[in-house]
């Protein structure tokens, strides 16, 4: 059997995640996090961005996980608050999992945020040096950074960059959320669309965690994604499609600054692909259809 830690259960990626983990033979999960997620899984009511070191460890003896999986993370606000749980949690996980007797694999969940900006029209490697914009990614990137010191001084931890997770319950605040908000509207009013993003289904980010925390020696680092670049804009008109609707799109709504300063992203996935034997498996049809098949049984 084996006993999951997942951190940040009730998020978007965490739920799927948490689904996942729970399908496996011989699976055993338990949830931590400010507030339970919902169901009969066992939690451990733990503030991440509060508590320090010890106490953690003295949780996590006591949970006792092979693996920890943190899914947590603010993608907005102060910059104290993005530090607080991107960087300082991380650094206090890293710190409690090396002070616990029984050792256990960490599977962090980065963000494409962390390469920032790059160059147009090539995909970016787990080498690709990073530039990001914003408070965003460079939190990210600064918690990878203490995972990666931590690897060097022994924890088995593995990051994957995630980049830009659709799926059924996406969040109202994406541009997915957006779209399905105003699905049904005789218009539709969104920021620009011009930019590349690499669009992968969240149920095939929980299969890589699943993937990444069973592998017997995964490289630390991994891109999770499709592996292609598609226009913000294609995205809106094949959900549009499969909605039936008709309306017209108004590019009339402010974008996002972090947005505007990253106008490409694409993965490079064959790491992946050759370390952990993963790959997508949904198509953008496939996960667009569900994401309004969730909407419409609410």
């Amino acid at each position: 059997m084996t006993r999951y830690l997942l951190l940040g259960a009730s998020g978007f990626l965490g739920r799927h995640v948490g689904d996942r983990l729970a399908a496996e033979a011989g699976a055993e999960v338990v949830t931590a996090g400010r507030a339970a997620p919902g169901g009969d899984r066992p939690h451990l009511r733990v503030d991440l961005a509060a508590v320090d070191a010890d106490r953690l460890a003295g949780a996590l003896a006591e949970v006792a996980p092979d693996v920890v999986v943190n899914a947590t993370g603010a993608v907005g606000g102060a910059p104290a608050a993005l530090a607080a749980l991107n960087v300082t949690a991380v650094s206090t996980l890293a710190a409690a999992l090396s002070r616990v007797d029984r050792p256990a694999r960490l599977v962090h969940l980065g963000s494409a945020g962390e390469y920032g900006l790059v160059e147009r029209g090539r995909p970016v490697t787990e080498t690709t040096p990073p530039h990001p914009v914003g408070g965003y990614g460079l939190s990210k990137l600064a918690g990878t950074e203490v995972l990666r010191l931590a690897r060097e001084t022994g924890l088995d931890v593995v990051v994957l960059r995630v980049f830009n997770p659709i799926g059924p319950g996406v969040p109202a605040s994406s541009l997915l959320g957006r779209l399905v908000e105003q699905a049904r509207a005789a218009e539709i009013r969104l920021g620009p669309l011009g930019d590349y993003r690499d669009f992968v289904d969240a149920r095939d980010v929980a299969d890589a965690v699943v993937a990444a925390a069973t592998a017997p020696r995964p490289p630390w680092l991994l891109n999770i994604a499709s592996g292609r670049a598609r226009t913000a804009r294609e995205l809106v008109t094949r959900f549009l499609e499969i909605v039936g609707s008709t309306a017209p799109v108004l590019e009339a709504e402010p974008g996002s600054d972090r947005s505007a300063q990253v106008p490409w992203q694409q993965a490079d996935i064959s790491l992946a692909a050759r370390t952990l034997g993963w790959r997508p498996r949904r198509d953008l049809d496939t996960t667009l259809a569900d994401v309004w098949a969730a909407v419409c049984v609410r």
